[in-house]
């Protein structure tokens, strides 16, 4: 279901942020979808650009001045390029961000100029997952048409077990496929 289609995965500031190497791997080899990616600068201090880049096989966004010098229409060119838009790991402020319609870096562009579906993978510490404002935020995204791959629970960063662990990537990829699955049926309708 994911053959052939653009995918561009948003990376926000997380530690979850390194298990995109492997996601990406999965997308491009497995499923063979053809994988963009834009970053956070807050996701480039958790993990390497050149190793996303080495993942996608693309040049990868990181820093909306410097991607603008080479083109000044790239968030629109890349969002009128995706199928699809995977943001992961989607962390508290960046959620908060979107949530109050605020768009400053790579990511949160990206999602300002998209108009095709966009799958959010939430990971924080539990605590904070538990949150209402965060809650509230997740609410508003869903009734502006964004879509969740809920946390799981698990081990965390802080060696604590609760919920906000990142979804596991078997359930990334699905939740893209069904996403991908309905937006292609309601198409054809």
């Amino acid at each position: 279901m994911l053959a052939g289609k653009n995918v561009v995965v948003g990376i926000s500031g997380g530690v979850a942020a390194h298990y995109l190497p492997e996601l990406i791997g999965q997308l491009r080899f497995r499923h063979l979808a053809v994988v963009y990616a834009v970053m956070t600068p807050a996701a480039a201090r958790f993990i390497s650009p050149m190793m996303i880049g080495a993942a996608t096989g693309t040049p990868v966004g990181t820093d909306i001045l410097v991607d603008a010098e080479r083109d000044p229409l790239a968030h629109i060119h890349l969002a009128q390029l995706a199928d699809i838009v995977l943001v992961a790991p989607a962390t508290y402020d960046f959620i908060g961000k979107i949530a109050a319609g605020l768009a400053d870096d790579s990511v949160s562009v990206l999602l300002a100029a998209s108009t095709v579906p966009v799958l959010l993978a939430p990971a924080m510490h539990d605590t904070m997952w538990k949150k209402p404002i965060l809650q509230r935020n997740i609410e508003t995204l869903k009734g502006a048409g964004y879509h969740f791959v809920p946390p799981e629970t698990g081990l965390q960063a802080s060696g604590e077990v609760g919920e906000g662990r990142m979804a596991g990537i078997p359930n990334i990829i699905a939740a893209l496929q069904e996403l991908s699955s309905n937006t292609s049926s309601e198409t054809k309708e």
